[in-house]
């Protein structure tokens, strides 16, 4: 296994042990015959797409999601076999390389399903079908559309796929549409079947579908956020019971690189936005937007030092900010700010950086910045928190949850 160690002035964290439970822990949400398709798309989702999927491949993984050629070039490069399906649209000039990597490409549309048609080479490709989000696909009603996918010579059809647009959400209004997208999803399937050239894979889920709707799933499921342990919200972590235990991947620290005596009604950073109340000992993280702390937590966001939370002051700036460790006794240049993970037995998680910025994981993790280090632990620690699984019972003991 290889081992990252590049820590440096700021860096994430990567335990994948946590990675590798969340893996037991979704296949146990679905059937037995059903196989995750994990979306390692936006580096996946800033962990680094090269050290998760060379994991989830020792793991017997062989169908991976990325939203680009770039992303599936990337992954082929770094050795990664088995169906890499590029999700969003690939232009004409880069069709040569979907053919030279052996990438499966998603047909978008009638118009784009020409494009592949007459372009170079042959290709390997899975139809999106709209089945009420109205981004990418061909209309469910028009399955004889993606029935011609298969008369076209140098089309190899290997899947066909819909994507839920409200399965996160929590309200009847949400369920009934997501329960009526899995029907027209089934009516196009039951017009391909028996007409169709040859067999192929069939996918809906993603990671609040597996959630809340697991008797839509089909041959392969989509985990994105949950793979990583982490919620979209703070709210729908909340929402969130047992059985099943996921483990946050990702821990996000920096290094404190100097620490200051800032007298009474001294300005702090730029425009002087933090003005100090009283004599406070402000320390200097090597930390900033630029590596993927988002602006809006100045003044609102917090790091972890040596076990005690520090509130962010002063504006974020690109390279490094201002943490208030007048409360926390002995700290120096060289300490660790944890921006999400865990100090001492205390904790920060993604969900509540994410909430405080106005945004949601997705986001937050996908903006890590490049210039991040990147370290990786094998070990895994106590859940966070625990998904409540529908239908399933509960485990009489922790270590029946992980073994079951």
């Amino acid at each position: 296994m290889e081992t990252y160690e590049k820590k440096g002035r700021a860096w994430k964290e990567l335990n994948l042990g946590h990675l590798r439970n969340n893996v037991r822990e979704l296949k146990q949400m679905v059937p037995p015959d059903c196989r995750l398709m994990p979306a390692v798309k936006a580096d996946a989702y800033g962990h680094g797409a090269v050290p998760v999927a060379r994991e989830l491949a020792r793991m017997g993984i062989r169908d991976f999601c990325v939203a680009s050629v770039d992303e599936g070039i990337q992954l082929r490069t770094a050795g990664i076999r088995g169906q890499i399906l590029v999700l969003g649209y690939t232009p004409k000039e880069c069709l040569p390389e979907l053919a030279a990597y052996g990438l499966t490409q998603t047909v978008v549309d009638g118009a784009y399903a020409e494009m592949l048609a007459g372009g170079p080479g042959r290709f390997r490709v899975q139809a999106a079908v709209d089945t009420g989000m109205h981004r990418l696909g061909f209309s469910w009603t028009e399955p004889e559309r993606i029935l011609a996918l298969w008369r076209q010579p140098n089309l190899a059809v290997t899947g066909v796929f819909s994507h839920l647009c409200v399965s996160d959400e929590d309200t009847e209004d949400a369920r009934r549409f997501t329960l009526e997208q899995g029907r027209r999803y089934r009516q196009v399937l039951d017009c391909l079947y028996g007409k169709a050239k040859s067999r192929f894979q069939t996918h809906l889920l993603g990671s609040y579908g597996i959630l809340r709707y697991p008797e839509l799933a089909f041959d392969a499921v989509r985990p994105g956020i949950l793979l990583y342990g982490v919620h979209s919200s703070e709210a729908d972590a909340r929402r969130q019971e047992r059985p099943a235990a996921l483990y946050p991947v990702l821990s996000l620290k920096a290094r404190i690189a100097c620490v200051r005596e800032v007298e009474a009604g001294e300005g702090v950073g730029y425009g002087l936005a933090f003005h100090s109340n009283g004599k406070k000992r402000i320390a200097v993280a090597s930390a900033g937007y630029a590596d993927g702390i988002p602006r809006a937590l100045s003044g609102k966001g917090h790091a972890l030092v040596r076990g005690v939370r520090a509130p962010v002051v002063g504006r974020i700036c690109m390279d490094q900010l201002f943490l208030d460790v007048s409360k926390i006794p002995g700290v120096c240049a060289g300490d660790e700010a944890v921006f999400i993970g865990e100090s001492l037995g205390q904790r920060i998680r993604a969900e509540e950086m994410a909430q405080a910025a106005g945004t949601i994981t997705n986001e937050l993790l996908s903006r890590l910045g490049k210039r991040l280090g990147t370290r990786v632990v094998a070990e895994r620690s106590e859940p966070i928190y625990n998904i409540k699984i529908p239908g399933r019972k509960e485990a009489c003991a922790p270590c029946c949850q992980r073994n079951a």
